[in-house]
């Protein structure tokens, strides 16, 4: 579940910088989210090697469990993503409200 969450988030952000043309500040959001896209893949292919077939009969609790930490990841990388926009500041307008006051 993680892995089909982390997927759908690096592809609408993708989509989302493909689409705009002048503004490409969500390069750095959509390279996150296919890096964690990439972890999880490692993560489930290892877990299939270890458990076999067993690793496609998750409890619904699990499931639930691996629902909310693909949110989380997702949420994270919003943050993480504004707080880089914020410190990179690409048009000057934090630096410009900070030195009006």
């Amino acid at each position: 579940m993680t892995l089909l969450i982390t997927v759908f988030a690096a592809a609408i952000s993708t989509i989302l910088w493909y689409n705009s043309k002048t503004d490409r500040k969500l390069g750095t959001l959509a390279l996150m989210y296919w890096g964690a896209s990439l972890m999880w893949l490692v993560d489930a292919v290892v877990e299939y090697i270890e458990l076999g077939a067993e690793f496609f009969e998750q409890a619904p609790a699990d499931m639930i469990n691996d629902a909310y930490l693909g949110l989380s990841v997702v949420a994270l990388g919003i943050v993480i993503w504004l707080v880089v926009l914020l410190v990179k500041d690409p048009e000057g307008k934090v630096r410009a409200m900070l030195a009006a006051k």
